[in-house]
């Protein structure tokens, strides 16, 4: 069995071919983040445009990758929602017209919930890449944490899953790219608040943690406006000062501190949520998804502080990308999900789990 999955819900042009739901065969990533971050966030329209220039070479290098041709190819997966609705639109049609032209069955699939069957690659040849030993057991407890999405489900089986919480306003991947801004950090917010971390002292400041009415729901906003004004407090300014120039008055070691101290509590948020929904639903397994799933800091908390082993995906797996499209695509093939109508499937930017 094997499935092209094609991604494109946001700034990264992805493909890949996965066998069986387990063997990476061809990966292939165009990024248009370089355009996107001299405006400090991804442009929609700018996103769209490089899709469309990007999403022919790059399934033809995954199918080279995998030395496959449409021959060997069993199904098309695309991601059809959650996302930006000009970048949905350019895989859609890209997928709905090879499933067409090639006489392939097509799958629609949830990219939220495509993140967690990273996790489900345990194989490849290709190089660069370090894969768990095994796939995850069941029950699995996902935490699912981006710059779109801050969630904690529950897997007892594939397809059968329960939300135990998610986030009442910014995901924590967008409340790093905007404390990043604050600091004069280059977007994406992640991996520079991560690297300035290194130099800063974690527990220089003390940032709240939000307590929401339900045990598993996260709220970021909060921790991002206390950060803002122990910055225009450290800076000798009022609420009033506009937040762009604050970064003129931090001095390098002032910005690690924050930095590192903003990073220490955001993650604590969803290691302490993750904890205790494993204490409680004493899942086989846990894995975290999406693009914050890379974060160094988040694999060490984890892996301290969980009374059980824990295992993760290749970075590379845990940003947007074809192969855990293909994967999830590979999985419904497999249990004869239902198929999409190449002639009909259409995007659904606020899809949710």
């Amino acid at each position: 069995m094997k499935i092209l999955g094609i991604e494109s819900s946001c700034d990264e042009t992805a493909a890949a071919v996965v066998e069986d739901g387990s063997s990476l065969l061809g990966n292939a990533v165009a990024t248009s983040m370089a355009l996107h971050a001299q405006y400090g966030g991804v442009i929609p329209e700018i996103a769209a445009r490089s899709h469309i220039e990007s999403i022919i070479p790059v399934i033809k290098e995954a199918l080279g990758q995998a030395k496959c041709n449409w021959q060997d190819i069993d199904g098309i997966a695309v991601t059809y929602g959650a996302g930006l609705s000009g970048s949905l639109l350019v895989g859609v049609m890209s997928a709905r017209s090879l499933a067409i032209t090639h006489k392939k069955p097509l799958y629609a699939v949830n990219h939220v919930e495509g993140h967690v069957y990273a996790n489900f690659l345990t194989k490849t040849s290709l190089p660069g890449y370090t894969l768990p030993a095994e796939q995850p057991k069941f029950p699995l407890l996902a935490l699912i944490v981006s710059g779109g999405h801050s969630q904690l489900v529950l897997f007892r089986d594939h397809f059968d899953y329960t939300l135990l919480g998610q986030t009442h306003d910014d995901a924590i991947g967008e409340a790093f790219d905007k404390v990043a801004k604050v600091l004069g950090l280059p977007y994406p917010g992640g991996p520079s608040i991560g690297a300035k971390a290194l130099e800063g002292d974690p527990l220089a400041y003390q940032f709240p943690k939000a307590k929401m009415q339900e045990p598993y729901d996260f709220s970021f906003s909060g921790i991002k406006t206390a950060v803002l004004r122990a910055v225009q407090k450290e800076c000798g300014q009022d609420h009033t000062f506009p937040s762009f120039k604050l970064a003129e008055l931090l001095s390098e070691p002032q910005k690690a501190n924050f930095a590192a101290s903003f990073q220490r509590v955001a993650i604590e948020t969803v290691v302490d949520k993750t904890i205790k929904a494993f204490q409680e639903f004493l899942p086989a397994s846990v894995v975290i998804a999406g693009g914050v799933a890379a974060s160094p800091e988040l694999r060490r908390q984890l892996s301290e502080r969980l009374p059980c082993p824990i295992t993760y995906t290749d970075p590379k797996l845990c940003t947007d990308n074809g192969a855990m499209i293909a994967t999830l695509g590979c999985y419904q093939a497999m249990h004869k999900r239902p198929l999409a109508d190449p002639y009909k499937l259409a995007i659904e930017p606020n899809l949710s789990m």
